[in-house]
């Protein structure tokens, strides 16, 4: 049997309350339902097998006030109502339709989320999903981590010491203060570097890199959602829902299961003994509706096992800075594709440690500090709401270092209570 480690890094950046259809907070209430609950019940089927990273900003949002309720109206009664619309010319909407009433119960039935989540979530991660080599301070970088760490703290109890670096973004630089604010673990995508094995660093750190060649089974643009058996994500009727299979066929859920339970068996045949995969959570059933099958089948095929710190050579010297981005350095987010994100996030860090930020300023910085928005803009796959999102806040920001006593951001980041940390 083969006996490697998954780890599923579950994210979503700030939308609860920030818009609505076609972006904006449904895309939370889309992965509660085909991803989240879908997964709980998997989760706690298999307890103990998946090393689970949440951002402390999702955790943020399933933990805020009404998010439930809002959650509930979307899946009872906007989801029966676009369904009606489309199911009269595509009869096999019948399915979809079942399953987010389905969703719709097992919420009901869960009611909090992080309560449920809680006994599987052993991984954290920064505040609000900065790029941390892009950041301007070590101060900036301490706001992200010891934020991100405290939430985690607050909300799940026990740490010991297992980080999502976002967007897998490493530099040398980042150690020391993956050290101080207690990391131990992480994992690194290291294929253009060449290294194969865990690696530490001067400081303490195990860099576990990632096996890309495993993930790319999936992930690859040829990998096994694009067969023809599966659900289809892109191709939409006209209120956005999903009818067909990747074939052109009417979409039949029997064929994408049985074709999930089959390229689950390829999978676990076809990964090295020993390796550390990681996907997006929300991979799994939002963007590949068969992915919680497909996951499940592996489970239970496989001796899956968390990512545990064992014995590491150290780290080579003259590593690059490295990410799971294109190219697998910082591009994504540096480029000028990403809009010059990165130097409006980098000015007002700088200005924030000038002295005198207010909370408001600060949570406003954080959610600009998100590595969501220079993805989207350069990928080109929100419109103009990562931009919108980002001027923003970018805005709110600079207000708020005018007007202190403005009103918190929502129910981001409510743990940060410590400023000491953020001084230069």
């Amino acid at each position: 049997m083969s006996r490697f480690s998954i780890v599923l890094h579950t994210h979503m950046p700030y939308v609860e309350g920030f818009g609505t259809w076609p972006f904006g907070e449904e895309w939370l209430w889309e992965a509660i339902a085909t991803s989240y609950l879908p997964l709980l019940d998997v989760l706690d089927r298999h307890p103990g097998t998946i090393t689970l990273s949440i951002t402390p900003v999702l955790a943020d949002q399933l933990d805020a006030p009404g998010v439930v309720e809002r959650c509930l109206a979307f899946l009872r009664d906007v989801r029966p109502a676009s369904h009606a619309l489309d199911i009269g010319e595509h009869p096999q909407l019948a399915y979809s339709a079942q399953r987010y009433a389905e969703a719709a119960d097992a919420l009901e039935r869960r009611g909090d989320l992080i309560a449920a989540l809680r006994p599987h979530v052993s991984w954290t991660s920064a505040a609000t999903h900065a790029v941390l080599p892009l950041l301007a301070t070590d101060a900036g970088i301490r706001l992200q981590l010891e934020t991100g760490i405290a939430s985690h703290r607050e909300r799940f109890g026990a740490w010991h010491g297992g980080f999502w670096l976002p967007e897998c973004a490493h530099a040398p630089w980042l150690d020391g203060l993956l050290e101080e604010a207690g990391v131990h673990v992480t994992c690194v995508d290291w294929t253009n570097v060449g290294v194969r094995e865990p690696c530490r660093t001067p400081d303490g750190i195990v860099l576990v890199p990632l096996d890309r060649e495993a993930i790319d089974l999936v992930w690859d643009p040829r990998g096994y959602p694009s067969h023809g058996d599966y659900r289809d994500t892109r191709r939409l009727t006209p209120r956005a829902h999903q009818a067909w299979a990747v074939d052109g066929e009417p979409y039949d859920p029997e064929r994408g299961a049985a074709r999930a339970r089959t390229d689950a068996e390829a999978f676990v045949a076809g990964v090295s003994d020993g390796a550390v995969v990681a996907f997006d959570t929300e991979l799994f059933g939002h963007h590949w509706h068969e992915g919680i099958v497909f996951l499940e089948r592996v489970l239970e095929l496989a001796d899956v096992v968390p990512v545990t710190v064992g014995d590491a050579a150290p780290v080579p010297a003259d590593v690059p800075p490295t990410s799971w981005g294109t190219g697998r350095d910082l591009r994504t987010w540096s480029a000028p594709s990403a809009g010059g994100l990165a130097w409006a996030q980098r000015s007002a860090e700088l200005q924030a440690l000038g002295g005198g930020a207010s909370p408001r300023a600060l949570r406003e910085l954080l959610a600009l500090q998100s590595s969501d928005w220079a993805f989207q803009i350069a990928n080109q796959n929100a419109g103009d709401y990562p931009r919108e999102r980002a001027q923003a806040h970018r805005q709110a920001f600079l207000d708020a270092l005018r007007t202190p006593a403005d009103p918190d951001l929502r129910n981001l980041a409510p743990a940060l209570a410590n400023w000491a940390f953020i001084q230069p």
